[in-house]
Formats: C-alpha cells, sequence, structure tokens
C-alpha cells in the first residue's frame, strides 16, 4: 500500500464528522439518529442519538445520558422499557421539551465484548459529547446519567467512575453486586465466566464496591416484587452510598416487577416524574 493512501484508508474520526440532518418525531423537538461516536479496529462503529429541544435556548442545555438494559447481552439505545413504548410523546421527547438534551448511545455487548468494554464505552460517548459541546449546545459539566436494568448497573458505574464528575445518577431496578455471580447468567457473560473465576472483575463490576465519597447524588427506584434484580440490590447501594455520605433517594414501587411490569400506570408516571425532579433539582 502506497504511504499516501494510509491516512484514506483510517477509519474516520467521529469528533470530526458532519452530524446529521435533524429529525423531528414530535412537537417541539428535534433527533440527531444514528450519530457515530467511536469506531472500534473490528468492531461496529458506536452511535448515539441526541434529542434536543425544537428551539435552541439562550444558554447551553443540560444533559440526560440515557443507558439502555437488556442483560447486557441485547437492547435498543431508544428503549427505556416496555411500559412506556406507548407513550406519545416518548419519556425522550418530554425531557428535551422540559429543557434537556438527552443522549442515547450504543454500547458493546457481552456477545461482542466482556466488561469493561462497555463502560469504557460510556466514557467515550461523554468524551464525544464534551468534544462536540458547542455543535451541539449542550453543556458537559452539568449531566445525569440514567439507565435501567443492566443499564442501571453501568449508569451507576459511570457515575462512581468519571471524572470529571457527573451531577448524578438515576438507577432503575440495576444490578448493583456481581460478585457472587453463577455460571451461565447474563452477569457471568458480561464478567466472561462466574464470578469465582474472576473475582477482581466481578467487583470492579458492582457499583456497592466502587462507591467513595464524594460520589454525586443518586436516585435509585426499584420494584418491590422483582424477580430478576431482587430490590435488595437497590437497597445495598443506597446504604453503601449513605455510609459514604452520599445522598440517596430510594423508593419502592408497589407491585412491581421488574421493568415495572405489575405497576399501575400512575406508579409508572410517577417514576418518570420522580427522575424528572431529579434532574431539574442537579442541574439548575
Amino acid at each position: 500500500m502506497h504511504p499516501r493512501l494510509a491516512p484514506f484508508l483510517a477509519p474516520p474520526d467521529p469528533t470530526v464528522l458532519p452530524l446529521p440532518p435533524a429529525a423531528h418525531p414530535a412537537d417541539g423537538v428535534r433527533l440527531l439518529r444514528a450519530v457515530p461516536y467511536a469506531v472500534h479496529d473490528g468492531g461496529r462503529p458506536l452511535e448515539l442519538d441526541v434529542w434536543l429541544p425544537e428551539e435552541t435556548p439562550g444558554e447551553p442545555l443540560p444533559v440526560v445520558v440515557f443507558v439502555h438494559g437488556g442483560a447486557w447481552r441485547t437492547g435498543l439505545r431508544d428503549d427505556p422499557g416496555p411500559r412506556f413504548r406507548t407513550w406519545r410523546p416518548g419519556p425522550f421527547a418530554r425531557l428535551a421539551r422540559a429543557g434537556f438534551a438527552v443522549v442515547c448511545p450504543d454500547y458493546r455487548l457481552s456477545g461482542e465484548a466482556v466488561f469493561p468494554a462497555p463502560l469504557h464505552d460510556l466514557g467515550a460517548a461523554l468524551e464525544w459529547l464534551r468534544t462536540r459541546a458547542a455543535d451541539l449546545g449542550i453543556d458537559p459539566e452539568r449531566v445525569v446519567a440514567w439507565g435501567e436494568s443492566a443499564g442501571g448497573q453501568l449508569a451507576a458505574l459511570l457515575a462512581l467512575t468519571t471524572t470529571p464528575a457527573l451531577r448524578g445518577c438515576v438507577v432503575w431496578y440495576g444490578a448493583t453486586d456481581l460478585t457472587a455471580a453463577p455460571p451461565h447468567t447474563p452477569e457471568a457473560a458480561l464478567l466472561g465466566g462466574p464470578a469465582a473465576d474472576a473475582p477482581e472483575r466481578a467487583r470492579e463490576a458492582s457499583p456497592v464496591a466502587r462507591v467513595r465519597p464524594g460520589a454525586p447524588p443518586f436516585q435509585i427506584l426499584h420494584g418491590d416484587r422483582d424477580t430478576v434484580i431482587p430490590v435488595a440490590q437497590g437497597e445495598a447501594l443506597a446504604a453503601a452510598l449513605e455510609a459514604a455520605g452520599t445522598a440517596a433517594d430510594f423508593r419502592t414501587v408497589a407491585a412491581a416487577d421488574h421493568l415495572w411490569i405489575g405497576a399501575t400506570e400512575a406508579d409508572v408516571e410517577r417514576c418518570f416524574a420522580s427522575l424528572l425532579d431529579f434532574v431539574r433539582s442537579r442541574t439548575r
């Protein structure tokens, strides 16, 4: 290969690629869909969606980074769970109308790479946001992470390990302790094997073990009848945060299984309202 071809055959730099034209999925909302933010050699490009208010505000927008669930092995970046799929407008559009940018990134799944790959991907998404902040009209210093299920575990780790610190984190029915993950489970697939075979990796993947003084405030919501990730996981994270001197607003949702299955529609609405209140309080 001639040396002059090398620059043209290298993967594109996502920090300088042009942003796509905006779609308008709901009144008052712009959507930049499938924006590449990282390109891994030998792997698929990782993309994110950016939801924005239609009107450009006078100051940079605070940001909510949504991390999707799916047992670390599946899931869609624009899906906050089955209880929200019929909402019109949906949760992301509602947040954009309320004056936030909402960023929904892909991350590598357990069939592609083991932990800490997905956490590194989310960190790369934050770096991309900092680089493109002026282009997007966002404030990279006012970021709250929000994740559900597997995404809750990753959002919590992002909030506990990122420098500069995020403003806060919302965890919906997330796994918080993977140190006892048995074989042939989604947790073991994330770790590359049962926790007993990789104890240090299991500890690094457990938010309860990564809590530190100075961590940002958390809001933790968990169904009291969760049969997938027991409510004790949410309780354990809240207790660890409080022991470290960090504010942790822990709430249970009555009669709710995983994904808010079994919860009343009013309770699901309250979960979203609690999220919105928390994000507002943390990004003023």
